[in-house]
């Protein structure tokens, strides 16, 4: 299992790969590592910050969807009733677009960093966007790559 770095702005998170529940969709992200975008507030999702990210497509099917992800859960949305986007709630969150109610691919858990989503939630609220970068984990690499 390799652990992903997340970095938003000056905050450091790590997250798993939710591989058993939503395989294909890890997979997809995992190949396109590293990922960087732009983290701002949900507008109708709640204590939530979302990477609206247009019609980028990862081309994987619904998975282990949920229109009600815990705090650090993050989820991948495929455009279809909305644009494609990456919700990282850092509160209570109920997904939603314009449209209405979404379910999106509860694709990475946090594993560290979970003290730092009150900090998230200040940031792209009061400060605006922020760069949100995705990247394995080196350490995991360098013991994948070593065989240990």
């Amino acid at each position: 299992m390799s652990s992903v770095v997340i970095t938003v702005g000056p905050l450091r998170f790590t997250a798993k790969f939710e591989e058993e529940k939503a395989p294909a969709t890890c997979a997809a992200f995992r190949a396109r590592l590293p990922f960087e975008s732009d983290l701002i507030q949900a507008r109708w999702s709640g204590e939530s910050a979302w990477s609206p990210l247009g019609d980028f497509q990862l081309g994987v099917p619904m998975e282990n969807a949920t229109s009600h992800p815990s705090r650090g859960d993050i989820l991948f949305y495929q455009a279809a009733a909305s644009e494609s986007e990456i919700l990282f709630p850092y509160g209570s969150t109920s997904f939603a677009s314009k449209v209405g109610q979404l379910a999106g691919n509860h694709m990475l858990t946090l594993t560290s960093g979970h003290g730092l989503l009150p900090e998230l939630g200040r940031l792209v609220l009061w400060e605006g966007a922020q760069r949100i970068r995705f990247e394995l984990d080196a350490a995991d690499e360098t013991r994948i790559e070593g065989g240990a």
